[in-house]
């Protein structure tokens, strides 16, 4: 299959236009798009020691890389994120929330679910996630609860945001010490999944779209921190 059909595809369903105006989205570098692809590699994040797939191998990466690979490169990140059936869909799958609206409006980032108690929340978290950190623990009453693939917590815009929302929780990863300190300060339950952690269902997702190609896809999940 060429390049530029497998390109297409991917536009036509996960358009570029939906990414935020900053986003390092597409190709890394000008590859040759009538180059046959017989294979499909996802990543969340390309290292060069990766980058040893050949020509004919397409790599999608979630997060832009950092230098320019030899492997044909094309990344889908907030456009990914934003659009309806996308990373924000998936994380809610896994974690069993029914999505009811989106969280940040403005830009369409995260959404907000219902669908569960505060025990069933925790257990579900626990089954599917390690090493997960919270701010405020689940012992009170969950109405809504937020939800971000990636960085939401360390944004304390979002933080603000989603207690003007009325929301019991917020469900992301990237927590850090100022966030936490205002969500202490709002009351705000929030649980850090991990960055990484938290978008890894998207790419899984992304495979499942990229398998109505007739091309084999392999998701390929390599944490970059490791516990020491």
């Amino acid at each position: 299959m060429k390049l530029k059909e497998i390109i297409d595809f991917i536009d036509d369903r996960i358009p570029p236009g939906l990414a935020l105006d900053f986003d390092d989205i597409g190709f890394s570098r000008e590859y040759d798009l009538n180059q046959d692809i017989d294979s499909i590699k996802i990543y969340m994040d390309l290292i060069p020691e990766d980058d040893n797939h050949g020509e004919n191998t397409l790599i999608i990466t979630h997060h832009p890389p950092l230098f320019k690979p030899n492997t044909p490169t094309y990344t889908v990140h907030s456009n990914w994120d934003i659009i309806k059936g996308g990373a924000n869909e998936a994380l809610a799958e896994v974690l069993g929330l029914e999505i009811i609206d989106y969280f940040d409006k403005s830009t369409n980032i995260g959404r907000i679910c219902r669908g569960m108690n505060s025990m069933q929340l925790k257990e579900r978290i626990l089954d599917n996630f390690d090493s997960v950190r919270v701010v405020n623990n689940l012992y009170k009453k969950i109405n809504n609860i937020g939800i971000i693939s990636g960085f939401g917590l360390k944004n304390p815009e979002y933080i603000k945001l989603a207690y003007d929302e009325g929301l019991d929780v917020l469900i992301s990863g990237d927590l850090c010490q100022e966030t936490a300190i205002l969500a202490k300060n709002l009351g705000i339950t929030l649980i850090d999944l991990g960055h990484h952690e938290s978008e890894v269902p998207g790419l899984y997702k992304l495979a499942e779209l990229l398998n109505e190609l007739d091309i084999p896809v392999e998701v390929i999940d390599k944490k970059p921190i490791e516990k020491l």
